[in-house]
């Protein structure tokens, strides 16, 4: 898909369920994520991943980002989850565990190996490294940066508080440090962010607080185990209209500020310069995603000319 690809919802879907399978052309998020690891139990894997196939076979038009993720690459599925879907053609790989570089770029052969055999492009299948582990929030930065497939970095705090013998909760203080360090590594190989899921699907108080603050930390989208929860997440994470007014302003005036011969302007009384006009397209350019503005932002609208 051209352009900024907006990832604020990715839901997960059950491999093994027939009938949420079927709904996904309905579902209003952006991603789907349809899970053949933890949702599927062991006796059910080799039922689930055909049946992930057959669903990825008869749903050719496509209205939302499909990933399948499989079982972790040091698991005796994992290469027949990749054999049965891929030739399906989801748009890439949720990889679960991604503890280290070294297995996302095991992963990144893999799909190489794939797209050779089935004649597509080097670089077809994308890839989602959930960060999982401590070991995974540790190895973070490496990890972001392993492949060029990356779309962008998850975080699984149900896994993470597991292998941290701690409680999550509603509140989340515990989660702070890893969220950051998987921000900051995401961010950092110019990647998206991706949260947690929020796992109370009743509570959509708490999970409007909670996508409050991972986007205020710089997250660009949430995962969900409920379609409920995509018209909070959606509606967070949708500009207002205050803020795209501003930055339609602050895009104005540095147009006049590089007319008058400078980068800087007064708008407001607060000097616009270069970060707060990469900040304010940014803005803008959720803003279009969103449907919101019709309007398209140039590198020459951030940058000027040379």
């Amino acid at each position: 898909m051209a352009g900024y690809q907006l990832r604020r919802s990715l839901l997960y879907v059950p491999g093994n369920m027939p009938s949420m399978l079927q709904n996904i052309p309905l579902f209003e998020c952006d991603a789907v994520l349809i899970d053949l690891e933890d949702a599927v139990p062991l006796n059910e894997k080799d039922a689930a991943r055909v049946l992930v196939r057959c669903f990825l076979d008869q749903y050719k038009e496509r209205n939302k980002e499909i990933l399948v993720r499989i079982n972790g690459l040091d698991t005796k599925w994992a290469l027949d989850d990749l054999k049965t879907v891929l030739p399906g053609m989801p748009d890439g790989i949720r990889l679960p565990k991604a503890d280290s570089p070294e297995i996302v770029e095991r992963l990144d052969t893999l799909l190489t190996e794939f797209e050779e055999e089935l004649e597509l492009d080097i670089g077809h299948f994308r890839i989602l490294p959930s960060i999982e582990t401590a070991l995974g929030v540790i190895n973070a930065t490496s990890t972001a940066k392993a492949s060029t497939r990356l779309i962008g970095l998850a975080f699984g705090a149900e896994d993470y508080t597991a292998t941290m013998e701690i409680e999550r909760t509603k509140s989340g203080e515990e989660l702070f440090n890893a969220r950051m360090r998987v921000l900051w590594a995401a961010k950092a190989a110019g990647i998206q962010a991706i949260d947690t899921i929020f796992a109370d699907v009743n509570d959509m108080d708490s999970l409007r607080r909670e996508t409050e603050l991972i986007k205020r930390l710089g997250f660009t989208g949430k995962c969900m185990v409920n379609p409920r929860q995509c018209d909070v997440i959606h509606d967070v994470f949708a500009p207002k209209a205050a803020e795209v007014e501003h930055a339609l302003q602050i895009i104005d005036a540095i147009k006049r500020a590089r007319e008058m011969g400078t980068g800087v302007i007064s708008l407001g009384g607060k000097m616009i310069d270069a970060p707060i006009v990469i900040r304010a397209a940014r803005v803008l350019r959720t803003a279009q995603a969103h449907g919101l503005v019709d309007i398209e932002i140039s590198e020459e609208d951030i940058y000027g000319t040379e």
